[in-house]
């Protein structure tokens, strides 16, 4: 059965208060806060944010405290660290929200915190029964989201064997591994390294200020000023990638790439792309 809720998967660096979109002036199709005024459908509808992502907590938090004040929302909240919070309490707020938001920083933080824990499996069936229910990320709150995260892996100038860490992520979307920052930080090789070694899955790399609002659990419609690279090893048959030795090159032939940008959607079962306006 197709999950009820929606996702929305953020390259980082969002159109918010602390920063200056790099798209802002040249791209004739940006709109102001477009991606955050995705989280819900009222702004008198309730949002948590989870921080546990960051080392800076107080600092993410007057970053969206004030960035949702200027949106117009007028009912969320913060939570850090189950260890401070009663897990009865955060289940709770959990239940009660209409969309939980994690903010950037490490995602292994996330996946680490909430492996196999009361808390994933409450976020878990409530999308997959709540037709009203959102979760977003942004950055590594956005890679934690699918079940395989990219935890740790070299940015150079080839992709070399097995010098990627990959892990257990919330397990809310199967059919994609997703990267983020994914044009400004380079991103290509480690998000195909991380498709070679799951070639049934798409990689999916989020631009900043662009994210993907995924319904249905595989419709998935680019929203923001930048780009999704989707990448597909699905008719790679040519490839060292499980005979290489540690650290040396890996090559594939007949590597797919895609390129969706605003209201593009994906369906992420038959890889088909349409733009609508």
């Amino acid at each position: 059965m197709s999950p009820k809720g929606k996702l929305l998967i953020i390259g980082g660096n969002e159109d918010r208060a602390d920063n200056e979109v790099e798209m802002k002036e040249s791209n004739q199709a940006f709109l102001n806060d477009e991606i955050l005024k995705l989280l819900v459908n009222s702004k008198d509808d309730r949002i948590e944010v989870i921080t546990i992502a960051s080392s800076e907590p107080a600092s993410m938090r007057d970053t969206y405290q004030k960035t949702f004040d200027d949106i117009g929302y007028t009912n969320f909240g913060f939570l850090h660290d189950t260890e401070e919070t009663p897990i009865a309490d955060y289940l709770k707020r959990i239940a009660d929200s209409k969309t939980v938001f994690f903010t950037g920083g490490d995602q292994s933080k996330i996946c680490q915190h909430f492996e196999n824990s009361d808390i994933q499996r409450a976020l878990q069936e409530k999308y997959q029964n709540d037709g009203d229910f959102i979760i977003a990320g942004t950055s590594a709150g956005a890679m934690s989201i699918p079940q395989i995260v990219i935890c740790e892996a070299e940015n150079g100038e080839a992709i070399l064997a097995n010098d990627i860490k990959l892990e257990s992520g919330l397990g809310l979307i199967t059919n994609l591994i997703a990267d983020t920052h994914f044009v400004s930080r380079g991103r290509f090789g480690r998000l195909t390294h991380a498709v070679l070694l799951h070639q049934d899955l798409y990689g999916v790399g989020l631009g900043e200020d662009t994210a993907l609002l995924i319904k249905d659990g595989n419709k998935a419609i680019c929203k923001g000023s930048g780009m999704v690279i989707m990448i597909s090893a699905k008719n790679v048959e040519n490839t060292n990638i499980s005979a290489a030795k540690d650290g040396c090159p890996v090559y594939a032939e007949n590597l797919t790439v895609h390129i969706l940008t605003e209201n593009c959607t994906v369906d992420l079962e038959t890889g088909n792309i349409e733009k609508t306006d």
